[in-house]
């Protein structure tokens, strides 16, 4: 029995392993060079240089350009940021601000800071 769960712990701990390893495939619908959208792609290239070093795919797509990518991914905002893969698919809409939000619905462990000393 011991030895079970040692291996489900062993196989829990490379599966936690292998995501963080896994290129993100995120998509990123824009509407022209607003500002809006301007802030949105610095928002999300800042934030995969940061938390995805050499491990995003980032496609920016301009609807206005590509208006057909638009429909026949069912964008009804923009920005909108979409995460393809790794499964499941989310859809983040705004400037991309809130790193909290990100971390959490792309299902990344931030890095955790060490704790300051209290004096």
């Amino acid at each position: 029995m011991e030895e079970q769960v040692q291996e489900t712990n062993v196989s829990f701990e490379q599966a936690t392993n292998d995501l963080d390893r896994e290129t993100y495939v995120l998509r990123l619908y824009v509407a022209g060079a607003t500002r809006f959208s301007l802030r949105a792609m610095n928002n999300i290239r800042y934030f995969c240089d940061k938390y995805l070093p050499d491990r995003h795919d980032l496609q920016v797509i301009d609807i206005y350009q590509q208006p057909f990518l638009a429909s026949s991914c069912q964008i009804l905002a923009a920005p909108t940021l979409i995460k393809e893969y790794p499964l499941p698919v989310r859809k983040f809409i705004g400037d991309l601000s809130q790193t909290d939000r990100l971390l959490r619905g792309l299902d990344i462990r931030a890095v955790k800071q060490p704790e300051r000393a209290t004096a």
